[in-house]
């Protein structure tokens, strides 16, 4: 993976920072719904994003100089994103800004790849046919930010503004669905799947970043509270990072290289593209829940016995089950198996958040993090042999690759024939 792709992807994450932080300023079931619509909107430009980046690699030529002018759009639209759910009723330079800065973002990617699709002349007739989707989305977008201050009821302008948000997503998504499989390549397995790997990972770190700001550990000073409502974040994180990465992850890497064709081409999207979404829906949220204990703990002023208040511990609970359905989903769509310590811990999660409700917020907090703790320890028992097996297969594969390498970059070493790379 070229390293300015790493650059982009910060930059996009970013986006994820902000739509927690604006979430988080008042939590509502509305707030939330619109937090969603804009993740599912960016999700979709990074989609794209991923589609473009196997063909062309983007730290190369004039390449570059196109793809800040697209990290300069994608972090306009981070900004104003806190606007884009304003008052509907009346008129903000941010939410038409969100979509100008979505214009600008697919347009660079349209240009990319009409650029290298010039080998194959197919593909930039395929091309032209998904183009509509651009097109009727922008529209949408400018819509939702130019129609609902013409109208004088806010009811009904926030529910205008809300039902086109709504129909941009469903185009984007509709659209993934009905273009199938058909006329699309997916050169590099091993680069798709990198992609989304380290997405995900840098969505698990925004999250403690999230919570560490948001619960204002950084603006109080050193407690015993603070740093062990901050160990448990960590702990539970980290959990939920291995749930993913230690065998499910490496095993779907090498089903998406041993798939080929159109078979190749629907595993990625089906299981990448679209079941992560939910995973990074379940990050936010989780992190919003979090966000929200750790700022009860560290409060001196809160009695560590009272119970916990307000929407922290439904947000917690339901945030790590959203995760583990959508890694539910993202293995039975990749290895076509289904574990059942993941379904039982998201019955144990589910069942817990009645309990966690009247627990003190250090309580519900541990009880989250004992269960997490617990599902990772289960698996590495009870999964030990395939574990082992699978560890041993991609350790094999990277010694291989590694001592390819070495083998060809000894060319650029000087001295004789008979001394060894370094």
């Amino acid at each position: 993976m070229d390293r300015f792709e790493v650059f982009f992807d910060l930059v996009f994450v970013f986006s994820f920072f902000i739509i927690t932080r604006a979430t988080a300023v008042n939590i509502t079931g509305h707030s939330l719904l619109h937090g969603m619509l804009v993740l599912a909107v960016l999700w979709w430009c990074w989609v794209v994003h991923t589609v473009v980046a196997t063909r062309v690699r983007l730290g190369v030529g004039f390449v570059p100089a196109l793809m800040v002018v697209g990290m300069a759009a994608l972090f306009c639209f981070a900004l104003s994103l806190p606007q884009a759910f304003g008052d509907p009723v009346q008129w903000a330079i941010g939410p038409v800004v969100v979509a100008v800065s979505y214009l600008v973002l697919r347009a660079v990617h349209l240009l990319l790849y009409w650029h290298v699709a010039g080998e194959r002349p197919g593909e930039r007739r395929l091309l032209l046919k998904y183009s509509p989707e651009l097109v009727l989305s922008t529209l949408l977008l400018l819509g939702a930010a130019l129609i609902p201050p013409q109208i004088d009821d806010r009811g009904r302008a926030d529910l205008v503004r809300d039902g086109l948000w709504i129909a941009v997503v469903l185009l984007q998504y509709g659209a993934g669905l009905v273009a199938n499989t058909w006329g699309w390549v997916l050169t590099s397995a091993e680069h798709w799947t990198e992609r989304y790997d380290l997405i995900l990972i840098i969505a698990l770190g925004e999250s403690i970043i999230s919570v560490g700001v948001g619960g204002n550990l950084l603006g109080e000073p050193v407690t015993w509270r603070g740093v062990t409502a901050a160990v448990l974040g960590i702990f539970f994180t980290a959990a939920l990072w291995w749930t993913h990465f230690d065998m499910i992850a490496p095993a779907a890497r090498i089903a998406q290289h041993a798939a080929q064709g159109r078979l190749r081409v629907s595993l990625a999207r089906d299981a990448y593209a679209y079941s992560q979404l939910v995973m990074i829906a379940g990050i936010i949220v989780f992190a919003l829940g979090a966000e929200t204990i750790v700022r009860q703990i560290a409060d001196l002023s809160i009695n560590l016995a009272e119970p916990t208040h307000g929407p922290g511990v439904p947000l917690l609970f339901g945030g790590v089950i959203c995760y583990l359905c959508g890694g539910m989903l993202f293995q039975l769509r990749a290895l076509g198996t289904l574990s059942w310590t993941r379904v039982g811990t998201v019955l144990v999660l589910a069942a817990a958040v009645p309990l966690a409700t009247h627990l003190p917020a250090m309580a519900a907090l541990s009880l989250l993090t004992a269960i997490c703790v617990a599902l990772v320890a289960t698996e590495v028992v009870v999964m030990a042999d395939a574990r082992r097996a699978l560890h041993e297969a991609v350790f094999e594969e990277k010694t291989t690759y590694e001592k390819h390498e070495a083998d060809w970059r000894a060319r650029w070493h000087q001295g004789s024939p008979d001394e060894k790379p370094r």
